[in-house]
């Protein structure tokens, strides 16, 4: 069963639906909007085109499709190489998007948000440095593949 996303109610877009879900706490919604929102704005104003569009490329360009996880044989841990499947690959790039701005000191977080947006979209910063690195490590690994 594939879980059925709401989405947001100013783009009516299920992607950005998932962002908000992601970035709430607490069950603060009306906030997580507004922080996104904001970012769209900053976004808009400074690269003068559609922000859904550099949000949707900023999204497939953080889309992992390799990752590692830890399989234990014979008392040994080895960092398999698994594929990334489905609705996994959007909330690994939504995780890894929020994570990065977060990260980010000195602004508000829908201006760290909407850089990081905007940054992805480039291919650069923290959150592509992150998939980079993550199939990297896969990489490094493929010679535990068949014990996957």
């Amino acid at each position: 069963m594939v879980k059925q996303y709401v989405p947001d109610p100013k783009f009516n877009n299920a992607l950005v639906g998932r962002l908000v879900g992601q970035l709430m706490k607490k069950g603060k919604k009306p906030k997580a909007q507004k922080i996104i929102y904001d970012s769209f704005e900053f976004i808009k104003d400074k690269s003068k085109r559609d922000p859904l569009d550099i949000f949707d490329e900023a999204v497939r360009n953080v889309t992992p499709s390799l990752e590692v996880r830890a399989k234990r044989i014979g008392g040994a841990n080895y960092q398999v190489p698994v594929p990334v499947m489905g609705e996994r690959k959007i909330t690994l790039a939504l995780r890894w998007i929020i994570a990065a701005a977060k990260a980010k000191k000195g602004k508000i977080m829908a201006e760290k948000l909407a850089l990081e947006i905007m940054d992805a979209a480039k291919k650069q910063g923290s959150a592509i440095k992150k998939r980079e690195d993550i199939h990297r490590m896969a990489e490094a690994n493929k010679a535990f593949a068949h014990f996957a």
